[in-house]
């Protein structure tokens, strides 16, 4: 079986707007755009403790883009804040879910414009370029997976076919579609029948191989409109209604890099897919 690349998305701040690339490099960390990963940044509340739409639904009105040597971060009305790729601060300790994970403030200015937007005490921090956080070896077997600040591992991967499916259900219930940007997925793959995603032993192409080793337990965050910040429980009631499992409600699949780490992706791209069968 072959599935094709259809998006390659990149979120350089957890929990805010990402945006989609004609190509990447893949390093085992997960996805880069000229040298910056995916989840690089986070944002914490006063007690460096990571913030997320979960609590915050508005922070998917950030956007976020690379302009030459900095990040532009811009929202309903804010001024752009631009945070330079160089700048450097203090190394701190802050907790994404149960970890403990070094980062590197990243000034006043940052902190006071995510403060303002949110309502609340807030700071940008990056990842510390010492750091190392691997992924829990309950699901990487031997395999060292290290990632940033993205929940639990590297990669995040959907179909096509599956949203295309919840898209169907909402039809029959009168309610709008959605596209794909509720579901934050890093990879997004064409040519897989609904839900295949979930037996996906392998992704195999020029070396590179991708294995999945977890379905994506869902929490909130699929129910916030990314156009407007806003939150319901229409898409997470939908999905719990057929993807509900005894330990979550699924869609996508976390993955790792086994193989092949550093190489470069492209939309378009095809793999070769080996099935858990």
């Amino acid at each position: 079986m072959k599935a094709t690349i259809s998006e390659l998305n990149l979120y350089p701040i957890k929990g805010c707007r990402g945006f989609s690339v004609r190509s990447a490099h893949l390093p085992a960390t997960g996805l880069e755009v000229d040298g910056i990963g995916d989840r690089e940044w986070v944002v914490v509340d006063a007690g460096c403790r990571f913030l997320s739409q979960r609590e915050h639904p508005r922070m998917a009105l950030i956007e976020t883009c690379f302009v030459g040597e900095s990040m532009r971060v811009k929202a309903p009305g804010m001024l752009a804040l631009e945070v330079p790729f160089a700048s450097e601060g203090d190394v701190v300790e802050v907790s994404v879910w149960d970890d403990r994970v070094a980062a590197v403030t990243q000034g006043e200015v940052a902190d006071a414009w995510f403060s303002d937007f949110l309502g609340a005490p807030a700071r940008l921090v990056r990842f510390d370029p010492e750091g190392r956080r691997l992924a829990k070896r309950r699901y990487t077997g031997e395999i060292d997976a290290p990632y940033k600040f993205a929940d639990a591992f590297a990669l995040l991967i959907t179909g096509c076919a599956s949203l295309a499916e919840v898209n169907a259900r909402l039809a029959k219930i009168g309610a709008p579609a959605v596209t794909m940007a509720r579901f934050r997925p890093n990879l997004v793959l064409d040519g897989l029948p609904e839900f295949d995603e979930d037996y996906v032993k392998s992704l195999r192409r020029d070396g590179l191989v991708i294995r999945p080793v977890k379905p994506c337990a869902r929490c909130t965050v699929p129910g916030v409109d990314p156009l407007t910040g806003t939150a319901s429980t229409v898409v997470p009631d939908l999905l719990a209604t057929f993807r509900g499992r005894p330990d979550g409600v699924m869609f996508g699949v976390n993955a790792i890099v086994v193989e092949g780490a550093g190489a470069t992706l492209a939309v378009g791209d095809e793999f070769e897919v080996e099935l858990n069968v």
